[in-house]
């Protein structure tokens, strides 16, 4: 969170404090998320909405990536709004499976690799990712794009998809 703060869209955090039980983050206040406000609305925004929504999602991403960090869990319970003056902000939070994609020493991108598990939330994430190949940049962007379709049709087209456990609705969705 320290590499991340002061860009637009990203929560300050005041404290960061470490017990042997837990971890405990402290940091601004935030209004609802877009998986709320979709909800509240009944699965209905309008096309200027989610425009207006793709940018902000796309600047977000953008800025973290600017940082050499990936977000791996690009959904839209992970977008809130801002309040009272910022309001019309989004702010991406949950940053707990993000990873660097720059090695800080070397400065080099991350190597390709196959035979990953999938880190993020399923319905989101890339075909790369349920491939099992090392997530990078584009699949956060795919991830955007993903959560945009959802908030223009309500529903992916993967979604329903049953199977006898995860490793198999994991291929099925492979094939759609």
């Amino acid at each position: 969170m320290n590499i991340l703060q002061g860009g637009i869209g990203i929560p300050k955090a005041f404290k960061f404090i470490s017990t042997k039980e837990k971890n405990y983050l402290i940091m601004e206040l935030l209004g609802h998320s877009l998986d709320k406000l979709y909800s509240i609305c009944k699965k209905n925004f309008d096309l200027k909405t989610i425009i207006q929504i793709a940018i902000q999602m796309i600047e977000r991403i953008e800025f973290v990536h600017s940082k050499g960090i990936i977000h791996r869990d690009i959904k839209p319970a992970n977008f809130l709004i801002g309040t009272k003056k910022k309001k019309n902000i989004i702010y991406l939070i949950d940053y707990g499976l993000s990873k660097r994609y720059i090695d800080k020493n070397t400065k080099e991108h991350i190597a390709y690799k196959e035979g990953k598990g999938l880190t993020g939330t399923a319905r989101y994430v890339s075909l790369f990712t349920h491939q099992g190949i090392e997530q990078s940049r584009r699949d956060d962007i795919e991830g955007i794009a993903y959560n945009l379709i959802y908030l223009a049709k309500g529903k992916l087209p993967w979604q329903g998809v049953r199977a006898k456990n995860k490793k198999e609705k994991h291929k099925k969705i492979m094939e759609i």
